[in-house]
């Protein structure tokens, strides 16, 4: 195993699409639920604490080798909101063909064979972390950490936050990121014998309200 691959596959110019997408924090700021770095350190910490850990859950069991077809019908059965099912499985088309580029193997083409239009952004993770040689604390580590990142980085732009500020709320999150990693990983460890039902199903209502709202824009920064 080479950790230095989890750099590679965690920065934020690895062309995986990212950077279109908002995480929900768009809606969030359009709402006055995120003003300023407190409300950004609050709203990243739910986003972790739900979204985040299914998505950590799903990316490490995808490490593990589950299905990844099973793994896609848990995401969209985890995912209420068609917005979000859309926008996952976009960034999950571009993150495969980004990590084919960079990691050729057998299990993502199949994948890119399985599901044409995109399968769920955390389960193509997995499925790239696998073949960048890493675990399943790697993947959950990198998802989680994108699922805070990403807001992140979009209300710097929003919001013109001091991007020292939208920094230090994330490292201010780190333990937590933590915890919650090792929570995923270790539910993707009882996949393997419970099957996807041992995945975590947190839900976040107001994210899933706010990405069918954002969706119906006319105008805006973000795609998602």
């Amino acid at each position: 195993m080479s950790r230095a691959a989890l750099l590679v596959l965690a920065d934020g110019r690895f062309p995986a699409g990212g950077h279109a997408h908002s995480g929900g924090a768009e809606a969030a700021v359009r709402a006055g639920r995120i003003t300023g770095a407190a409300s950004l350190e609050d709203f990243c910490r739910g986003r972790l604490h739900t979204s985040g850990l299914v998505s950590a859950a799903l990316a490490a069991a995808g490490a593990l080798g589950v299905d990844p077809p099973a793994l896609d019908a848990a995401a969209d059965a985890r995912t209420p909101s068609l917005a979000l099912r859309v926008a996952a499985r976009r960034l999950g088309r571009q993150l495969l063909r980004a990590a084919r580029a960079t990691w050729p193997s057998a299990e993502l083409d199949a994948l890119a064979r399985e599901f044409p239009k995109g399968a769920h952004q955390p389960v193509v993770l997995g499925v790239a972390a696998r073949a960048a040689g890493l675990g399943p604390e790697e993947a959950a580590y990198c998802s989680a950490y994108e699922c805070v990142s990403g807001p992140a980085s979009a209300t710097v732009r929003l919001l013109s936050l001091d991007p020292f500020d939208a920094t230090a709320a994330l490292a201010r999150l780190a333990p937590e990121l933590d915890l919650v990693a090792h929570a995923a990983a270790s539910a993707a460890r009882r996949v393997l014998d419970e099957g996807v039902e041992a995945l975590p199903a947190a839900s976040a209502p107001l994210l899933e309200i706010g990405a069918e709202a954002h969706a119906a824009w006319p105008v805006r920064l973000f795609a998602s």
